[in-house]
């Protein structure tokens, strides 16, 4: 189950549902002890949700395997989490269109705030305008947090907006579509764009009319010569 922020107009605050421990992408940070300096880290292998990536260009496939590997460490504010995520990501060339996959290497760093504490660490007054929340760091929720919106940011700026087969991909062929790879020496010969319509023109004519214009140029050019 994955946690969904709402707002609520009338209160002024923004409320969210009960993280899932049971979710591979939520993390308990209990062990930390609210510590400052205390550290902990924490290796895992998830199934890649949905949609990770950038759309209809590259990204994970769905359930493929992510590897997660996290430092934890306490501070005041709360918790400094920093990973990196490794996957294998597909897509299509940009170029040819010819299938890609790519390593993927995702580095982040996120701040997890205590819901109890301000910017500087210190215990907030109970009143009521503890709801207004630093938009900078996301609370941790019953001393848990989940990392799929940190992963999907740090994996779709990873990941690149044009991905190619390889560096130097010769792509397809504006005329007919062909593989440049596999034809490197394919090429079409060029028409003069001048006489185009005019190859066009005469493509177009029977023969005979062809005869009669042949007919007429002789009689223009006998005219002339007299």
């Amino acid at each position: 189950m994955t946690t969904y922020a709402t707002h609520d107009p009338k209160a002024g605050r923004t409320l969210s549902t009960r993280l899932d421990h049971r979710n591979p992408l939520v993390f308990d940070t209990h062990e930390l002890g609210r510590r400052p300096g205390a550290l902990q880290r924490i290796s895992r292998t998830v199934d890649a949700p949905a949609d990770l990536g950038v759309a209809g260009v590259v990204g994970v496939p769905q359930g493929a395997p992510v590897e997660i590997e996290l430092r934890l460490e306490s501070v005041m504010e709360g918790v400094l989490v920093t990973g990196t995520a490794r996957a294998s990501a597909e897509g299509e060339c940009v170029r040819c269109l010819e299938p890609v996959e790519l390593e993927l290497d995702a580095d982040f760093q996120e701040m997890f705030s205590y819901p109890d504490s301000d910017d500087r660490g210190r215990v907030k007054a109970a009143t009521d305008e503890e709801d207004e929340e630093d938009e900078s760091m996301t609370p941790l929720e019953d001393g848990m947090f989940d990392l799929e919106p940190v992963l999907r940011d740090a994996v779709v700026l990873a990941l690149p907006m044009q991905p190619v087969c390889r560096e130097d991909c010769a792509g397809l062929c504006s005329d007919c579509g062909i593989n440049l790879n596999e034809n490197p020496d394919h090429h079409h010969d060029a028409t003069d764009i001048r006489w185009a319509a005019l190859q066009e023109l005469a493509g177009s004519l029977g023969a005979d009319e062809k005869d009669n214009m042949s007919d007429a140029a002789t009689g223009v050019d006998e005219k002339q010569e007299k």
